[in-house]
């Protein structure tokens, strides 16, 4: 009940702490440049959004529409990068900076393993695959393709 009881504080707090965090840096740099700072931190927010959480936010749609839960646990790394981009997307110094730490793949991969997530283990090996449960798929014969034997050689020699 305690862990409870301090995320519902630190919640209630962030308000207070993010017109703080607002007030010192405008103090240091200046108030337009600290409105300017916060205002780009807002619509990089949009941009990890919408292009790097997009394919996630698709893949959350469908999972919810079937009722499947557990799939959303599959790319922790997604939903840490929709979490960083609505870190973002909110007005505060505190909350932009916790969004760009997250966005760092590092910093990330720790996220997901204290949140019990899993993370992809190699985004680039993983990009093209399409994970399909086996009543989900059948094999089709491409007539276009033909019947290669394996001794045949193509013309260029390999």
């Amino acid at each position: 009940m305690t862990l409870l009881r301090g995320l519902i504080l630190a919640v209630l707090a962030l308000p207070l702490l993010e017109i703080a965090a607002f007030a010192l840096v405008a103090a240091a740099i200046g108030l337009g440049l600290a409105f300017a700072l916060i205002v780009a931190l807002s619509v990089l927010g949009a941009l990890v959004i919408r292009y790097g959480g997009a394919a996630h936010i698709s893949r959350v749609r469908v999972a919810l529409g079937e009722n499947r839960l557990s799939a959303l646990q599959a790319d922790g790394s997604g939903v840490l990068t929709v979490i960083a981009g609505i870190l973002l997307l909110v007005p505060g110094f505190i909350t932009g900076a916790i969004g760009l730490l997250m966005l760092i793949v590092p910093l990330r991969r720790l996220a997901a393993r204290a949140a019990g997530l899993r993370p992809a283990a190699d985004r680039a090996a993983n990009d093209n695959v399409v994970d399909l449960a086996p009543e989900d798929w059948r094999q089709v014969p491409d007539p276009q393709l033909g019947r290669r034997d394996a001794t045949e050689r193509r013309d260029d020699g390999r």
